[in-house]
């Protein structure tokens, strides 16, 4: 019988065969244990010599790391082991013996891991990130898709920028010129307008040469837009969204979560309603604590951010930024237009910024305006502003970083370790 090594539990007492991977060896006399794994999980196979053919227990003390082969044995129950069962192994047969496999259990450099990406990936530590990183994206899709909204795909090559910046990547679009998309919020606005609620999620490409543990140059972002939504209720969303990540990951990878050495009651605190404090209050916080070189006007950076976050064991929100250091398409406040209807939310423990969003200008000639201050001239966003002119309505939306939050849910020390394969300043291979 041919299982995985997540339905072992379901086969207690049976005689089944796997296919896996040797992780990992240690044997003693008559007996070896062999650390299998077959990318649903992990399991110890224990192989005893007086129970086993002799052909059988040579391959066993012959079997190198990282070794292919599928293994038949009996299902037993050990509360010690990490998956809560052990395999009795009865026969081994080798796809193919390993050799000189590159990371060995001893201790490497991040260069050299980063450079062996494709096989650093089978680590018990980056299985379980990747395993936590696949149950945030299951959970992304199932929040959204329970609270009304349709999934829209915007597109990868753009004709313009979504931020007004020029931290984008050019290519040629056969006799024009094109930028991989930073971000897919003003093709979002345009679906809210026509299916009310929706969501994207894809990958967004920022030129910045960043070598922060905070950055990276290929990143995945969920970006909802909502039509009818004001800033108020957008904030509501965005900390339901947030306390509905974190519950998932708790409630479905405890394992994951274990092997990664998480301390979990820092997770446990994150429920709704998140605190908030305005920009006019983190500014005179930040002054307090020793921050001369901040003044009003100025944006934050990590430092900035960390202080703030580190007063709250939750994610808070700093709301009301100065309307000069925020995109063009943010609604000012109506009681005072030095600042803007937008929000950042910074996690705990000095991730900083896992979300930024804003309500959007609704009225037309307010937004002429601001293509003229932001010198928005290209015919490549006329399109944009025409969804003031027909049929405009309050909208909101905003943006997550999908390795950003990641990083935090798990306590990492760089974010490089919640994506695949990382793009960062110096690096594109492999």
């Amino acid at each position: 019988m041919n299982v995985r090594i997540s339905e072992v539990k379901n086969h207690l007492g049976d005689e089944v065969t796997i296919g896996a991977w040797l992780a990992n060896k240690r044997s003693s006399g008559k007996i070896a244990f062999l650390e299998l794994r077959d990318g649903t999980g992990f399991i110890q196979g224990v192989v005893l010599k007086n129970e086993i053919s002799e052909e059988n227990w040579e391959t066993a003390k012959e079997l190198t790391q990282e070794s292919s082969l599928y293994v038949t044995g009996s299902v037993r129950e050990d509360k010690r082991a990490p998956s809560g069962f052990e395999l009795t192994v009865t026969d081994l047969e080798i796809i193919q013996m390993a050799h000189d496999y590159p990371i060995t259990p001893k201790e490497h450099g991040v260069e050299f891991l980063m450079d062996h990406r494709h096989l650093w990936l089978r680590s018990s530590r980056q299985h379980a990130i990747l395993r936590i990183r696949n149950e945030v994206i299951k959970a992304t899709y199932d929040f959204f898709n329970d609270h009304g909204f349709i999934k829209v795909d915007p597109p990868i090559l753009t004709g313009s920028s979504a931020e007004g910046t020029t931290d984008l990547f050019h290519t040629k679009y056969f006799d024009r010129d094109a930028y991989l998309s930073q971000s897919g919020q003003l093709y979002m606005e345009a679906a809210a307008m026509a299916f009310g609620k929706v969501f994207s999620f894809g990958p967004a490409f920022r030129a910045e040469k960043s070598k922060t543990r905070r950055h990276l140059i290929e990143f995945w972002m969920i970006e909802p837009e909502m039509a009818f939504c004001d800033h108020e209720e957008n904030l509501k969303v965005q900390e339901n969204y947030v306390s509905y990540l974190v519950q998932r990951v708790l409630n479905h990878c405890q394992p994951e979560l274990k092997a990664i050495g998480r301390d979990t009651t820092r997770l446990e605190k994150i429920k709704a309603p998140f605190p908030r404090i305005s920009y006019d209050e983190a500014i005179d916080f930040l002054k307090k604590e020793g921050f001369d070189d901040i003044e009003w006007g100025d944006d934050f950076g990590s430092p900035h951010e960390t202080a703030i976050a580190e007063h709250f064991d939750v994610p808070v929100f700093v709301t009301k930024y100065p309307t000069k250091v925020k995109a063009f398409y943010m609604k000012p406040d109506p009681e005072r237009d030095d600042v803007v209807l937008c929000a950042d939310l910074l996690a705990p423990e000095g991730y900083g910024e896992i979300i930024g969003g804003s309500q959007r200008i609704d009225d037309l000639d307010l937004m002429k305006k601001r293509y003229e201050a932001f010198h928005l001239t290209d015919p490549a966003y006329q399109w944009y502003l025409e969804l003031r002119q027909y049929g405009t309505v309050p909208h909101s939306g905003f943006g997550l970083g999908l390795e950003r939050a990641i990083a935090w849910i798990c306590g990492l020390d760089h974010i490089r370790e919640t994506i695949p394969f990382p793009r960062l300043l110096n690096r594109i291979y492999p």
